[in-house]
């Protein structure tokens, strides 16, 4: 399973990444299936990169905020006004009244039903639903609004998703058993503790992907754009800690466990795009608010990627 970062930013895009979109592709009967979760503002353009629009088999939304599923209705016109003709229905899969909620987004007097392009399916805590190769099993999450985390397996490999969230116990069975963890990160412990129940910090993201029990590797869903991960894992290995942060952009890292041995081995390769954020945890976790960041002449911040801290309402 090949996992990609097309937009880490968050409550709204930032100058180099879209809001929330993570691209799932795995082999399946003889071609490649590709699924989004989450279709945040500013995150249809860049997901052009990585995949045709035509090409995507499914859409999944973690939550109805707007950094979350805003681009759907830029991907209704798509699927409305494409050249070649219109395309057929697609799955979305969603917390329930996504369809509402998208028809005001996108209509300017009144709403307007996008039931012709988008087949919408509501979401159900526990309930889990494949799409070609991937089974995708929802977990209700503590956040304002309904959400969910989405673990996703396939191929005997499991990816977990948590979306936005705060400690809750469904984070155990989310993320147990996951080769990686692309884990809320977005408030600062001593800063944010006085808004409980809409994000996690890193030390809470940390702690929960090591109650879970097993896994290989965790990480922020900040990771820098274009980062892709390749998973694969027949046994996950038990981790004695949870490890935070991210390769840079374009750079692919394969987990594999060896025959008889609990270690983790990991082989990577650069290509030839830098690095965009030399260290994405202190520019959402470790560093206040207004607090300048010091690069080296030349290379780009944490921040100029669009991984500035998440604004606290959202």
């Amino acid at each position: 399973m090949k996992v990609t970062v097309v937009g880490c930013a968050g409550s709204f895009a930032g100058p180099e990444s879209p809001a929330s979109c993570y691209l799932v592709q795995a082999e399946h009967e003889g071609r490649t299936w590709s699924v989004a979760l989450d279709l945040g503002n500013g995150s249809l353009g860049a997901l052009q990169r990585y995949v045709a629009l035509d090409q995507l088999d499914a859409v999944v939304l973690s939550h109805l905020h707007p950094d979350h599923c805003a681009d759907l209705t830029g991907f209704y016109v798509v699927r409305t006004y494409h050249p070649e003709g219109a395309m057929p229905p697609i799955p979305v899969h969603a917390p329930a009244g996504a369809a509402e909620r998208l028809a005001r987004m996108y209509a300017v007097d009144r709403p307007e039903d996008l039931g012709d392009r988008f087949d919408f399916r509501d979401l159900s805590d526990g309930s889990a639903f494949t799409v070609g190769p991937f089974t995708i099993k929802p977990f209700l999450v503590e956040h304002p609004v309904e959400a969910y985390g989405l673990r996703v397996e396939a191929d005997g490999t499991v990816v977990a998703y948590t979306g936005d969230t705060d400690e809750t116990p469904n984070l155990c069975p989310l993320m147990h058993g996951a080769a990686l963890v692309l884990a809320d990160a977005a408030f600062v412990d001593g800063r944010d503790d006085d808004k409980p129940g809409v994000h996690l910090s890193g030390s809470r993201a940390a702690r929960a992907a090591v109650q879970a029990g097993e896994c290989s590797s965790s990480c922020s869903p900040t990771s820098p754009p274009g980062t892709t991960r390749r998973c694969a894992a027949s046994r996950p290995p038990r981790c004695g800690r949870a490890r935070s942060g991210s390769p840079g952009p374009g750079r692919r890292t394969t987990w594999t466990e060896p025959a008889g041995r609990r270690a983790v081995r990991r082989r990577s390769g650069r290509s030839e795009r830098p690095p965009a954020c030399s260290r994405v945890t202190r520019a959402r976790e470790g560093t206040p608010r207004g607090t300048p960041s010091r690069p080296r002449p030349g290379t780009p911040t944490a921040s100029s990627a669009g991984c500035a801290p998440r604004s606290r309402g959202r």
